[in-house]
């Protein structure tokens, strides 16, 4: 396999990716026609979250169309929107991809991982073996209520902006701004990094 070239590949419509993000890119690239940067935070905190995490990665790799380029590292982070010790505590991660997808396209793939995990919604806020929840989509601002652009959430929750930072420090948020800016604003309580533990790009 020659040394990927992004010579003769590039759309100067789409919008560029940091160094950081392309570090990892493969040759693969090239069964990708004007592929958009989309950005996806996942969570598990019940069962064997960080195989959970693992396997929504591996799981979006192989989707048709669509191609992780970065993972971030590991947060462990309290429940969201319940009493503190009244749930396992979970771990967060954020990946980025390029797909020719369609948002509603990516949206369902990403709630048929979630069933594939065996993802039971019963209550708001409750527990779940996986999120997938995708946080911005190119630079698509959208208030559809079936997927709303960008995560109507994303901007006040450090277990996404936390680990995104990582992966992309000159992310923006649209519509919201730079997400160093906004994770200065809500700070990192309850939000641990775990060095320890560690999701593998797909190869």
């Amino acid at each position: 396999m020659t040394a990927f070239s992004t010579e003769g590949q590039s759309d100067p419509t789409v919008q560029p990716v940091p160094a950081a993000v392309v570090e990892q890119v493969d040759a693969a690239d090239v069964t990708l026609s004007n592929p958009k940067r989309a950005v996806i935070a996942l969570g598990s905190n019940l069962g064997n979250r960080l195989e959970t995490l693992q396997g929504a990665v591996d799981a979006l790799e192989d989707t048709p169309g669509l191609r992780v380029k970065a993972v971030s590292p590991v947060y462990e982070t309290e429940p969201w929107g319940v009493d503190p010790g009244s749930q396992p505590s979970y771990f967060n991660a954020v990946i980025v991809v390029k797909t020719t997808l369609p948002p509603s396209s990516l949206l369902e793939r990403g709630q048929a991982i979630e069933e594939a995990f065996e993802r039971v919604r019963e209550e708001r806020w409750g527990p779940r073996t996986l999120d997938v929840d995708i946080v911005s989509y190119a630079d698509v601002v959208s208030d559809d209520p079936l997927l709303t652009l960008p995560h109507p959430r994303a901007h006040e929750r450090a277990f996404v902006l936390a680990p995104w930072h990582d992966v992309e420090p000159e992310a923006q948020l649209p519509g919201s701004g730079p997400v160093a800016e906004l994770l200065a604003g809500v700070g990192g309580d309850g939000v641990l990094p775990r060095a320890d533990l560690e999701l593998r790009l797909p190869e």
